[in-house]
C-alpha cells in the first residue's frame, strides 16, 4: 500500500524567535543521557515512533546503536515525571554548518496533550542554540502527532521546505 505524506522542514533562527514555555512542575525533570545509554534511545524511538512509522532504525544492529550514540555529535535528553519516563529528544550537532539538527523528539502516549511537548520543545531549542549557531530544525509529517506541526510553529519555528512522498 502506497500513501502521500506530507513533509515540512521547519527552522528557527535566533533564540530571541523562542516562544519559550515554563516547566509544567518541579516535579518533571530533563537531563542530558551521560553515560550514553542506547537501549533508551531504542526505547523511545520504538515506543513513540510506533504510531507514527518511525520504521528507518528498527532493522539497526546492537552495535549500530552504539555507533550511533557515541557519536560526540549526538545528545540525547530524557524528560521525565519524578521516577516516570515521559520523553525525549535527540539533538545532532552540525558544527560546521553553525546549525543543530532536533533529529527525534517526541512523548511516550500516557504524557501527550498535556502540554508537556510544548515545554520539552522549547527546551531543545534553548539547549540547542548554547552550542553558538545560527540555526536549529527539525522535519516533522502528517504522520507525526497531530499537534507536533502547530507546536513547532507556535514555539517560533518557520517552515522553509514543504514536499509530499509516498511511503
Amino acid at each position: 500500500m502506497t500513501e502521500e505524506v506530507k513533509r515540512n522542514y521547519l527552522e528557527i533562527n535566533s533564540i530571541q524567535d523562542l516562544n519559550e514555555v515554563a516547566k509544567p512542575t518541579d516535579d518533571y525533570s530533563l537531563n542530558l543521557l551521560e553515560p550514553t545509554n542506547f537501549q533508551l534511545n531504542k526505547f523511545f524511538y520504538k515506543n513513540i515512533g510506533k504510531k507514527h512509522m518511525w520504521i528507518d532504525r528498527l532493522v539497526w544492529k546492537e552495535t549500530q546503536w552504539i555507533d550511533y550514540v557515541s557519536n560526540e555529535k549526538v545528545k540525547t535528553y530524557i524528560f521525565k515525571h519524578k521516577d516516570d519516563l515521559v520523553g525525549f529528544f535527540e539533538l545532532i550537532s552540525h558544527g560546521e554548518k553553525k546549525e543543530v539538527e532536533i533529529a527525534y523528539f517526541g512523548l511516550l502516549e500516557e504524557f501527550q496533550n498535556k502540554k508537556l511537548g510544548s515545554y520539552l520543545l522549547s527546551e531543545a531549542i534553548k539547549k540547542s542554540f548554547k552550542e553558538n549557531i545560527n540555526r536549529v530544525w527539525l522535519h516533522t509529517c502528517s504522520l507525526d502527532h497531530k499537534n507536533a506541526l502547530r507546536n513547532y510553529i507556535s514555539r517560533g519555528m518557520k517552515i522553509f521546505k514543504s514536499e509530499t512522498v509516498r511511503i
